[in-house]
């Protein structure tokens, strides 16, 4: 009775089915992902150029506002502190507008990965569904994991069910 019922319970924890998925593997084999990225990386290389400029500028009217200091009246002096002060206000505005939390970067990342990740999140859904996967896990977020078989890993799978057969 004792061996029937370890038996019992042994049979459901063998039953389940699991495998592993390298999702940077499968990303860099898309390649509307790649060129998303590239895009990005084009985009934030302009607006990174755009607010290297703006900050060399506001650097410059500090410069200049110390070299001429000597020379201007209490009036003169807070008219260009205040023109050093908006300056770099509007330094710290552009960054944020581009690269802040809510920024363009993050607007535009969103606009291009996040169909590609739907895509690939479908993917692999299909293939557990297909293969009576109950869970997949991410062999590249996990830094967890020491070892994994290739035998449970679904990569070329969910690369195949995309279209992109390796």
């Amino acid at each position: 009775m004792i061996l029937a019922l370890v038996c019992g319970c042994m049979l459901p924890a063998a039953a389940q089915k699991f495998a592993m998925i390298d999702m940077e593997y499968v990303l860099r084999n898309v390649p509307a992902y790649e060129m998303a990225s590239e895009q990005l990386n084009q985009t934030s290389q302009v607006w990174e150029r755009e607010l290297n400029k703006a900050q060399a500028e506001a650097e410059e009217l500090y410069k200049q506002y110390q070299n001429d200091m000597v020379f201007l009246t209490a009036e003169q002096k807070k008219k260009r502190e205040e023109a050093v002060v908006a300056k770099e206000k509007e330094v710290t505005e552009l960054r944020y507008k581009y690269f802040g939390p809510e920024g363009e970067l993050f607007k535009k990342r969103q606009a291009l990965m996040q169909p590609i990740q739907e895509d690939v999140y479908n993917a692999v859904k299909a293939v557990a569904s297909e293969q009576g996967l109950q869970a997949v896990f991410d062999r590249a977020s996990s830094q967890s994991i020491v070892f994994a078989s290739p035998r449970i890993d679904i990569s070329n799978d969910v690369l195949a069910k995309l279209g992109y057969s390796k």
